[in-house]
């Protein structure tokens, strides 16, 4: 008899009848024809028996114990990795299990870690941005108004202040930004379909925010006294970067920042075996808002949709650029470093806003 291919004995293990979990001790034992029989060592009776090939043999993973499964359901259960090893080998000349065979071959290793990298970036570079986009399209209206609730409550608890601006101030400017609010996409629909305003504007001191003026999700849009004093008497330089703040909303640049840090979360997570509780607080706690800025492109197309709505609405197509010529001029920002985290301001950027307001003043 053969059983483990080195010293020719029997393998000692386990045996379980078909359908159950109560095991006795046996060994198993194979002749040269093939056919391996388990033995009660007690009685000398025969348990099961079977040809090799016909014996199911689990894989190899790591000290795991093997068990083979005979046709009539019963179990022979091992310890002996190394003799069943010999035995499969016998059987079909195949080497140990797979799983196996990449533990103890490095290079197939590294092969399957690159190609779980590969399938990483490629979710990352297609998939996240396709997926953002459908999350995007059937987010019912109550989830960002949550949100942008939430942020705001949290803004007004730590550090905005109300607002000291004149009420003579507030009031131009308000009127200003509700003529830019009923020129946009969102607010024609919503004036032509009898609903709230699209569009609300919220005057705060910033504090230690500064001068900044953003958006949330659900059209709420962030004023603070500092950014209206930096801007001295111009009011149209303001309302530019009110326009600006409404193409976020407009191309739901906050949801779509707020997905795909979501999808990347979710990412990370699943290849370290977490997915639930990081992706989830961050969808849930809309204060994660406040710490994600927008992309260059999303930047640029805000820019470009000021522009554009500041000369639909019949002003200075021009004010955006303006305001950004203020921040270069005093507060110095020649070098394109971000002042703002949601407005970098480079001389770059004035340039192009120049060349795009021509482009739209000379449109019919």
């Amino acid at each position: 008899m053969v059983s483990d291919g080195r010293s020719g004995g029997p393998l000692s293990g386990l045996w379980r009848p078909p359908f159950t979990a109560r095991a006795t001790s046996a060994v198993l034992s194979v002749d040269m024809a093939g056919n391996a029989r388990t033995i009660d060592p007690t009685a000398k009776t025969t348990l099961a028996q079977a040809h090799l090939g016909k014996i199911e043999i689990s894989d190899r993973v790591g000290s795991i114990p093997r068990m083979l499964t005979f046709p009539d359901g019963s179990v022979f259960e091992t310890g002996d990795n190394d003799a069943v090893d010999a035995l499969i080998s016998a059987r079909s000349g195949r080497l140990s299990g797979f799983v196996h065979r990449l533990e103890r071959f490095h290079p197939r290793l590294l092969v399957l870690v690159a190609l779980v990298i590969g399938l990483a970036f490629a979710t990352y570079r297609y998939a996240v941005p396709v997926l953002v986009e459908v999350a995007v399209a059937v987010t019912p209206p109550v989830v960002p108004a949550l949100m942008s609730h939430s942020v705001l409550a949290s803004l007004d608890q730590t550090v905005l202040q109300p607002s000291a601006l004149g009420a003579d101030r507030r009031k131009a400017i308000s009127n200003g930004f509700a003529e830019l609010a009923a020129a946009a996409r969102r607010g024609t629909a919503a004036v032509a379909e009898n609903k709230a305003a699209a569009y609300t504007l919220h005057f705060r001191d910033g504090g230690m925010i500064g001068p900044n003026a953003f958006a949330l999700p659900d059209g709420s849009i962030i004023l603070t006294d500092q950014l209206v004093e930096l801007a001295g008497n111009d009011d149209e330089a303001v309302l530019g970067v009110l326009a600006h703040e409404i193409g976020h909303v407009d191309h739901a640049h906050s949801l779509r920042q707020l997905y795909r840090a979501a999808g990347v979360t979710a990412l990370i997570m699943l290849i370290g075996g977490d997915i639930g509780s990081g992706t989830e607080d961050l969808l849930v706690q809309g204060s994660a808002l406040l710490s994600l800025s927008y992309s260059r492109d999303a930047e640029r197309e805000a820019d470009r949709f000021s522009v554009e709505l500041m000369h639909k609405a019949g002003r200075d197509p021009l004010a955006i650029g303006r305001f950004f010529e203020l921040l270069r001029d005093r507060l110095g920002d020649k070098e394109g470093s971000d002042f703002f985290s949601t407005h970098p301001a480079t001389p770059e950027r004035i340039e192009e806003t120049k060349r795009y307001a021509e482009e739209v003043a000379r449109q019919p």
